[in-house]
């Protein structure tokens, strides 16, 4: 357990009915009895008067008291809440440090319990998660993370990993006996199935990724191509200049949506064709680096110019690529999907709106959420990039069972996968992960 005791204000800046201090380690019921003279029962709030130094009443709320080991940070825990002034609020809280305790560091209140064993990593971070939540389905799948529900899914792939290393090691401290282990077959069979599994978990990942972080559309395209009018439909505003002048669009222009819950990044961006003009120049060098930050790139085209035309940038992206055949108003076509060649492609109306339903359906179904289980849970890029490292491990272990059969190897990647799943759950952690991780928590949580 920590030596030091620390404070925070718990609540967001400004003016509010409530304001909450926080108060987490070994001195922090005596800080507390000296603020309000008596706690009260555990865990049962107790209106109270807090005072200064001087005696003097600073405020007057509740206060809690929750005993170690039974808190959130498995630590003593007191929480005044009291009025939401910022003024009455930093009183209260230097008050605190003024009896010994120090200012929180960001998510040091949430890095206590995981070093206490209150939570583990994933669960840590999807509080920041819950906190953060765009919709209802991202908070629900925070909450869900929170619950540990992505966790037990990485414990049990982990523990099969183990029982199969086990399994490969124990064949090689046997070589002499008359049965070869590694030739019947079991192994080839479990590692198979580890992969199946291990894809699951990554695809629900991928999606709570996205419901966390949102969907990056970049509309891209050849000037006059309706690009503006696209990003105006789907905002549902007048978002960008819409002219019949080719060129209009010069800077990047940005709008966040959601499509029934699910979060979407907009980026409409200057119409990509070789030009002499230095600021439609500008514009389109700012287009082609908008197009690094692309989930899915929307390559809008005129129906009349016939088949489109893409940039050689964007083709050699390796970033998922959906056509708009757009203006079917003005070549008497239906809305709908189909397919052009490899890619999809929707046509559309983007100034009458015809097609729109067909376009947020087919974004949904890209996103993973029309699929999407009530068992799923959020997730972030470094937990994919662990999943990821553990998958290419049991691809490489699984070549060298069907190549050479080298157990040493077998087993080395069998570690190596179940330590990178590991690292999901903090059972395995650098200081300076968890340091990064913490830090971009709010202060008070």
């Amino acid at each position: 357990m920590n030596s030091d005791t620390i404070a925070a204000i718990a609540t967001p800046p400004g003016f509010g009915g409530i304001g909450i201090v926080r108060l987490s380690g070994v001195d922090a019921a005596h800080i507390g009895t000296a603020i309000c003279a008596s706690l009260g029962k555990p865990r049962e709030a107790a209106f109270r008067v807090f005072r200064d130094a001087q005696g003097r009443v600073i405020d007057e709320g509740l206060v809690l008291f929750f005993p170690a080991p039974s808190s959130f940070t498995g630590e003593h825990v007191v929480e005044f809440q009291g009025h939401g002034g910022p003024i009455v609020m930093d009183m209260l809280l230097q008050r605190c440090v003024a009896l010994g305790a120090r200012l929180a560091r960001p998510g040091e209140f949430s890095e206590r319990a995981f070093m206490n064993d209150k939570l583990d990593l994933a669960q840590a971070e999807a509080i920041a998660d819950l906190i953060e939540s765009g919709s209802t389905q991202a908070a629900r799948m925070a909450m869900r993370s929170l619950r540990g529900e992505f966790s037990c899914r990485v414990h049990a792939l982990v523990e099969e990993l183990t029982a199969l290393r086990v399994y490969v090691e124990a064949a090689l401290d046997f070589p002499d006996e008359d049965i070869d282990f590694l030739s019947d077959g079991r192994v080839e069979q479990q590692l198979g199935e580890l992969l199946q599994a291990i894809e699951s978990l990554r695809l629900a990942a991928d999606q709570g990724r996205v419901m966390r972080e949102g969907l990056t559309l970049v509309i891209a395209g050849l000037p006059n191509a309706g690009k503006s009018s696209l990003l105006n439909l789907l905002a549902r505003t007048d978002a960008a200049i819409v002219t019949d002048i080719p060129g209009t669009t010069r800077d990047i222009l940005r709008e966040f949506i959601q499509i029934d819950g699910l979060p979407v990044h907009l980026i409409d961006t200057a119409g990509l064709r070789d030009s002499d003009n230095p600021i439609e120049q500008e514009g389109i060098r700012r287009a082609r680096m908008a197009l690094d930050e692309a989930d899915l790139v929307l390559w809008v085209y005129d129906c009349r110019s016939g088949l489109p035309r893409i940039d050689a940038a964007v083709r050699a992206l390796d970033i998922p690529l959906l056509l708009i055949r757009n203006k079917i108003d003005r070549c008497d076509e239906p809305p709908g999907r189909r397919e052009h060649g490899i890619l999809p492609e929707i046509a559309l109306s983007a100034k009458q709106g015809a097609g729109l339903d067909v376009l947020h359906d087919f974004l949904k179904r890209h996103a993973g959420v029309s699929e999407l289980a009530e068992g799923g849970f959020s997730a972030r890029r470094r937990h994919l990039a662990a999943i990821d490292k553990a998958e290419q491990a049991l691809n490489r272990a699984t070549n060298t069972m069907l190549e050479t059969r080298a157990g040493e190897l077998v087993a080395a990647d069998l570690l190596y996968a179940q330590q990178m799943l590991g690292e999901i759950t903090g059972e395995i952690s650098a200081d300076d992960l968890l340091g990064e991780i913490f830090s971009s928590f709010c202060i008070g949580k």
